[in-house]
């Protein structure tokens, strides 16, 4: 390729991987959706969109080491600590019984639907098995099932990512050792393998430890080595045994996930930023890959196989997990009906499908194009059906907003108290001892302490939050709080004005819509409270009196729209107002 094709083809990828997230997020659909038609189609439509000639033998090499990348962050989200209770039991079967029935399901079928080899069908039965937060998250959001649903279908799609990228590496490196001859031979490379994949996993985990335990280095350097010591020792892993680099980070995630003293949350979110730019470019790229050619005696039989997955696989791996279970009948059908394959699926079929194929195992090659048919399947037939299915089997959330009150002040628990009284099921939490007791005396819900430190972590979004008010005294807090929150709440996050803009060490530089007309800041709130004034509910049929300020609107289908700096709703009939003025007389 020429100098102005590598231009061109580099410029184009990263615009189409970023440009494809961005309208993910705006259509509120899993980025996959968008992301591997874009890549197939550039790839079918110019010859500048190919990996293949762009980086030539480097290409399956960047794949592996982004995959590791890709394996470590998914481990950081998976602290086991928080897997407790009913979600833990139910979470637990469907990691093992599902992986297992899906597994053979894949393993079973892909022999003689793809003409594969008995170890090609293996290894695309456990590339099946993942599912992912990054496609489940977002189909939950729009569904919006029942609290205890979405945490049970979170988890397992958190989890079930590194379990089978484990998986993966370890049949992959077993399939390689099968074409020894020899079982002692065949044991003893598959051993090795990964043996070197644990040692590189125990060497990452020290290096980690040292520069962020010991150095303390700082969120962006912190990140940065991070990232670096993640590919350093993929890296090695892999020249020394191919394709062990996979063992090695997500065995460094999990170890950093479940360890005591280090800050994962609060550095997750410089390096989900790298992540997310590297899984945009990394699907563009492999989709490329994928040649109308290659589908054309791959198509239907793979289609056959999602079918067969999405009937039989999926809804008995649901039947035999929650089996004895507390879940309603609605509630076990709908974990039947979600599974949509994600980014480590395709992730984990370009690396280990080339590398099949390199050793001569027969059928490797149709890995890829099987392992795509199946991710734009699940995800389209998923994507169109959840939310209709969802409202059959009754296993949705009210549309009622449900919003989550930060702070404990006098009028903060008499706004929640209000709206309460108007219909909404509202959640507090405040970090003063005594202020967390008023909200238990005024018969508030109360969160749990570590509410908000759980929402920086991945897969940890607010469940059945649809709003938060930021309300606290300390400005910096609101402020940080919501650039910390955004994005892991279904709606939106408002924030107190603070008394002065030019005050305050982040409070003017940091998101969230600002609460209230103008003048209403923190300290003129506070100020007309205790000088009398209350929170007050009516029906929106009349003149608001004069000392009345609207600070909310109760819409008649249950939404709570905010008065904020940037715009005033217009009260309608039915519609309940809450404003701060003198109480009305009895």
């Amino acid at each position: 390729m020429t100098t102005n094709q590598i231009f061109i083809g580099t410029g184009l990828i990263l615009v189409l991987a970023v440009g494809s997230q961005v309208l993910a997020s705006r259509l509120r659909i899993p980025a996959l959706i968008v992301l591997l038609p874009v890549g197939f189609a550039a790839g079918a439509l110019t010859a500048d969109v190919n990996p293949e000639r762009l980086l030539g033998a480097a290409f399956e090499p960047l794949v592996s080491l982004s995959v590791a990348v890709i394996l470590y962050d998914a481990g950081l989200g998976l602290d086991l600590r928080k897997l407790t209770g009913h979600t833990r039991r139910v979470v637990v079967r469907l990691i093992i019984l599902g992986v297992l029935i899906t597994w053979a399901f894949g393993a079973f079928l892909a022999a003689p639907l793809l003409g594969m080899s008995r170890g090609a069908a293996v290894m695309l039965g456990v590339i099946l098995v993942v599912s992912g937060p990054t496609v489940v998250g977002p189909l939950l959001s729009f569904v919006r099932p029942t609290e205890r649903l979405q945490r049970v279908l979170v988890w397992e799609g958190s989890l079930i990512d590194p379990v089978g990228g484990i998986l993966g590496a370890l049949v992959f490196h077993g399939v390689i050792a099968s074409t020894h001859r020899g079982l002692g031979r065949q044991v003893g490379q598959f051993v090795v393998s990964v043996g070197v994949g644990v040692a590189g996993g125990a060497a990452g985990i020290a290096l980690l430890w040292l520069l962020l335990r010991k150095l303390r280095l700082g969120e962006v350097l912190g990140t940065t080595a991070q990232l670096a010591a993640v590919i350093a020792v993929a890296a090695a892993c892999d020249a020394a045994r191919a394709d062990t680099g996979l063992i090695a980070g997500i065995l460094m995630g999990l170890a950093l996930a479940n360890q005591r003293g280090f800050d994962v949350a609060a550095r997750r979110p410089f390096f989900e930023i790298l992540v997310q730019l590297i899984l945009g470019v990394l699907f563009i790229s492999i989709s490329a890959t994928v040649t109308p050619h290659s589908l054309r005696h791959v198509l239907l039989p793979a289609l056959g196989l999602s079918a067969v997955l999405v009937v039989a696989a999926r809804p008995l791996a649901a039947f035999a997990s929650t089996l004895r279970t507390d879940l309603s009948r609605g509630e076990r059908a709908f974990i039947g009906w979600m599974a949509p394959r994600g980014i480590v699926a395709a992730a984990t079929a370009s690396t280990f499908g080339a590398g099949l194929a390199a050793k001569g195992i027969g059928g490797a090659s149709r890995i890829l194009p099987a392992t795509f048919v199946v991710i734009v399947a699940t995800v389209t037939l998923y994507g169109v059906t959840a939310a209709p299915v969802a409202r059959r089997l009754g296993v949705t959330r009210p549309a009622r907003t449900r919003p989550l009150l930060v702070g404990g002040d006098p009028w903060v628990v008499d706004l929640g108290r209000a709206l309460q009284s108007a219909g909404l099921e509202v959640l507090m939490w405040a970090g003063l001892e005594r202020q967390r007791e008023a909200i238990r005396q005024a018969g508030l819900e109360l969160a749990p302490g570590e509410l908000l430190a759980a929402a920086a972590g991945r897969g940890a979004r607010l469940e059945g939050i649809t709003a938060v008010l930021l309300l606290t005294h300390e400005d910096d807090f609101n402020a940080l709080a919501s650039a910390v929150l955004q994005g892991n709440v279904e709606g939106r996050v408002y924030r107190l004005a603070p008394p002065l803009r030019s005050q305050g060490v982040v409070a003017p530089y940091t998101g969230g819509e600002i609460l209230f007309g103008a003048g209403m800041t923190r300290s003129t709130v506070n100020r007309r409270y205790q000088n009398g004034a209350r929170i007050v509910v009516r029906r929106a049929d009349g003149e608001l009196p004069a000392d009345q300020d609207i600070l909310f609107l109760l819409r008649a289908d249950g939404q709570l729209a905010a008065v904020t700096e940037a715009g005033r709703p217009v009260p309608q009939a039915g519609d309940t107002i809450v404003s701060l003025g003198q109480a009305p007389r009895p």
